[in-house]
């Protein structure tokens, strides 16, 4: 997951958040900034990871038939 640096700059954003959850973060004592970053971060390394997988689809289908017909280069070295 990607981490701010405490020398990372800030901005304010405005944004609209379920209130309830707003109510029970705050009971929890829940950074909701901190929160909030956290599940941004983890959205844009799915995004990421996503379009990775899509742009390289063909190859991984290619290796993936590979290994399929004929199994794992080296395997006969593996210790298990």
């Amino acid at each position: 997951m990607l981490q701010s640096t405490p020398k990372a700059q800030r901005k304010s954003v405005n944004t609209s958040i379920d209130s309830r959850l707003i109510e029970d973060a705050k009971a929890l004592g829940i950074n909701i900034s901190r929160a909030a970053e956290e599940g941004i971060a983890k959205a844009i390394s799915a995004e990421k990871t996503r379009r990775w997988q899509e742009e390289n689809r063909e190859a991984i289908e290619s290796s993936n038939d590979y290994v399929r017909r004929h199994g794992l280069p080296l395997a006969k070295y593996r210790p298990f």
